[in-house]
């Protein structure tokens, strides 16, 4: 289980994080929505050590994250944007990350999964969007990591690989695994999360299932549901 307890984070005079509290609890789904600037991203930084909140605490199955960084050998992270070193191959960075990481990984079933073995001798650099995205997800899940952090999972994928990251996905949590998603996509999130934590302004203004959401703000969807989140707070 992750727990953010009282997260409060400023910028210069900008309050990004005001009181956040929530928790992913283990086995779970867990979605975090919000418009740009609602403070996401900060969270997520926060949780892996990239940012220090100025005030809170965040605890992982009541571990307290004390500015070391071991507890992050036990989470896989997708990032939203992957950076890669463009001169080397797939298969190069592959094995430059599983040398850095002592773990047992599962990146051939992985890559096998999503027909990456034409890809592998290609320089990054010559890959396509939805390709190194793919690879972005074989590093995020090829260690077993008890925790699992994925921004923007679905960017660049096409049908198929959709439905091999939700499967994935899937297969993580019957496995026990502790899960955070952010998504712009919501019909993706309506599919694989069992809650959703709504975020704005460096509030929380939602934590639950998407279906006592819908039932709340008496709509049809989750898109129509934030919608009139976002709606009455700007009433």
């Amino acid at each position: 289980m992750i727990e953010f307890k009282n997260i409060k984070k400023k910028f210069g005079q900008l309050e990004v994080l005001k009181g956040i509290d929530f928790e992913v609890p283990q086995g779970k789904v867990t979605a975090v929505l919000g418009p740009n600037g609602s403070g996401k991203t900060t969270l997520i930084k926060s949780l892996l050590g990239m940012v220090f909140p100025d005030s809170g605490s965040i605890h992982l199955d009541n571990y307290r994250l004390n500015g070391k960084a071991e507890y992050r050998n036990n989470i896989g992270y997708l990032p939203q944007i992957a950076r890669f070193p463009e001169n080397l191959t797939a298969r190069e960075l592959l094995k430059m990350v599983s040398s850095v990481r002592a773990s047992n990984n599962n990146a051939g079933e992985l890559i096998e999964r999503f027909k990456l073995d034409e890809y592998l001798d290609k320089k990054l650099q010559h890959l396509s969007g939805g390709t190194r995205q793919k690879i972005n997800i074989v590093m995020a899940l090829m260690f077993d990591a008890d925790y699992l952090i994925l921004d923007e999972p679905t960017t660049g994928l096409d049908p198929i690989a959709l439905r091999i990251l939700k499967q994935l996905i899937a297969e993580q949590k019957e496995a026990g695994k502790t899960i955070l998603v952010t998504s712009h996509i919501l019909n993706f999130v309506e599919e694989v999360a069992d809650e959703v934590v709504f975020l704005l302004e460096g509030h929380i203004h939602y934590q639950g299932s998407i279906e006592k959401l819908t039932s709340t703000t008496n709509t049809e969807g989750l898109e129509s549901a934030i919608a009139r989140l976002m709606e009455d707070q700007h009433a």
